[in-house]
């Protein structure tokens, strides 16, 4: 991994560094699909550069090109998986008010969320972090396990991939 932070979570967690429970669901030329780490739910989804990059306007050419198609099959696949009754897509690149290592956080949400939480989208998200109920590591390993398995059947760059996501 190229550009790598002194002390970056996201790099430590994409080098092996640090622990990440439910491993690597995937790994393209410039990107990794990572299970969350943080409290916000089992299926929810990290896409993240392996590069460390701390604003998305200082994204390369070549990893920009990447990101949509990539960002669109993640999407996909927790559709697929589990049938959201949407799924949120939010850029988080703060750590305080420093800029940290960006990642896009891809969320399966349900209706029925809203008995616990008053606001959706990313007003749910920072209510999970204050709830801070982190997922069962054993149903993250398992979830990980189901996705990383439609991911090497039928990898993003595939010429198949929109038949397979959705079956």
């Amino acid at each position: 991994m190229s550009g790598a932070a002194a002390s970056c979570m996201a790099c430590d967690l994409t080098s092996g560094k640090q622990p990440l429970p439910g491993g690597v669901i995937h790994r393209s030329r410039f990107w990794t699909v990572e299970h969350c780490i943080g409290p916000l739910g089992v299926g929810t989804l990290i896409l993240k550069p392996l590069r460390h990059v701390t604003r998305f306007a200082e994204l390369t050419a070549d990893e920009a090109a990447e990101f949509g198609p990539l960002l669109h099959y993640v999407a996909q696949a927790l559709m697929a998986e589990l049938s959201p009754d949407q799924t949120y897509v939010t850029e988080w690149s703060h750590a305080g008010w420093e800029p940290g290592h960006i990642h896009f956080v891809v969320q399966p949400a349900w209706d029925s969320q809203r008995k616990q939480y008053a606001r959706p989208g990313p007003a749910m998200q920072m209510d999970m972090f204050t709830a801070n109920v982190t997922p069962d590591q054993d149903e993250v390993a398992a979830f990980c396990d189901k996705i990383r398995t439609r991911f090497e059947a039928n990898p993003p760059d595939s010429t198949q991939r929109k038949r397979a996501v959705q079956q």
